[in-house]
């Protein structure tokens, strides 16, 4: 009876954890290795989980988790800056009708129950642990480890995020770009009224927004031009968000009282990222943010990442031979989907960025999510 295939997934977050569970399931050998200590388990504010990001949870086995633990919302709220509610449109169940259109969580919780699942599904866990390519031939692939050990699987999927060190190693040169806005986010107690997301366009930011993540919490969010990281003191970082915040009315007076610790907000410059071309190199494939990311104007970074995972693992488990066509073929399938929902969520921030008043935004945003109902 032959050995399993290895395989070692690098890097913790939502992909490399979905990828390490599927595999598993699978019947593969997979370790996986996180730099962080912590794993990640405590960073991060809240996220928006939209159905075809759920889709994957489900098959991923967490549903009920992610369920009882978030906010599952059906509609999305269009206000004016004063917070007069001018439309409410109904969120696509891009799911499927059997899941809700969209559920908030707090990202924390999201991670710990990614981790419980990877921990529970028997794979090789290291932790403040990074690896090197050693070299690859057709067959496998040589890592040394940060701690001085060593080891050879057979697949090494690279999904340590955009900054991904494992990308630039084998030699692809993509790197991530910024679009012009930047976002401050905090969580924060949830208003009673608050049962969905509302965003409003116009004021001192571009885009001020909440998401409800549980029954008594959510995470509130400002978008604007982005600046030197170098000249905003982290000091300030509750008296920047809420210098923006107050201009907003309706939920946002109540909101704003929370804003006053400066470690708990969160301030992040959107990047843009599509490798063109192929995701791997060799026995070396890429998921996940560091093949891809888009800014979170669609709220589509970590669904598109789960999908990788879940379709990658796929086609591993469905073909016997891992060679440059499967991992082409993975690339082609998963190129249709992410492009146009990278260049909608850049190009609706270009139009906020250029402060074009009859950009079809609505339009954009429901043929882009429509396309999200097809399987991945």
């Amino acid at each position: 009876m032959s050995s399993p295939r290895t395989v070692l997934v690098i890097g913790g977050g939502a992909a490399g954890n979905a990828a390490t569970v599927f595999l598993r399931r699978a019947g593969f050998t997979v370790d996986l290795t996180e730099a962080k200590d912590d794993w990640n388990a405590t960073a991060g504010s809240g996220i928006t989980l939209q159905g075809n990001a759920l889709r994957v949870l489900r098959e991923l086995g967490v549903w009920e988790q992610v369920e009882a633990s978030g906010f599952g919302f059906g509609s999305v709220g269009i206000t004016a800056p004063d917070g007069t509610v001018l439309h409410v449109a109904r969120d696509l169940r891009t799911g499927g009708d059997d899941l809700p259109a969209t559920i908030g969580m707090q990202r924390p919780q999201l991670q710990q129950i990614l981790i419980d699942a990877v921990r529970a599904s028997g794979a090789g866990v290291r932790l403040g642990t990074t690896a090197e390519i050693l070299g690859q031939d057709a067959d496998g692939v040589s890592i040394r480890f940060s701690d001085g050990s060593e080891a050879r699987y057979d697949l090494v999927i690279a999904a340590d995020g955009l900054a991904s060190s494992t990308r630039a190693a084998i030699g692809v040169h993509d790197k991530p770009e910024p679009t012009g806005m930047a976002i401050w986010r905090i969580a924060a107690p949830r208003p009673a009224g608050v049962t969905r997301t509302d965003l409003a366009y116009g004021g001192p930011a571009y885009i001020a927004g909440y998401c409800p993540t549980s029954d008594t919490t959510l995470y509130a969010y400002v978008v604007e031009a982005n600046r030197d990281r170098a000249e905003i003191p982290p000091g300030t970082y509750a008296d920047e968000m809420r210098r923006l915040a107050s201009a907003y009315g309706g939920h946002w007076p109540e909101i704003t009282e929370h804003i006053t610790d400066p470690a708990k907000v969160n301030y992040t410059w959107f990047d843009r990222l599509l490798v063109e071309g192929a995701w791997h190199r060799g026995r070396v494939v890429l998921i996940g943010d560091a093949a891809h990311c888009c800014p979170p104007t669609l709220a589509q970074g970590a669904a598109l990442s789960l999908e990788d995972a879940w379709v990658l693992s796929q086609m591993l488990t469905e073909s016997e031979t891992w060679d440059d066509a499967l991992f082409q073929a993975y690339y082609a399938r998963r190129m249709a989907r992410v492009r146009p929902v990278v260049e909608a969520s850049v190009q609706i921030g270009q139009w906020q960025l250029d402060g074009v008043r009859d950009a079809d935004v609505p339009g954009l945003m429901g043929r882009t999510m429509t396309m999200l109902r097809e399987l991945p």
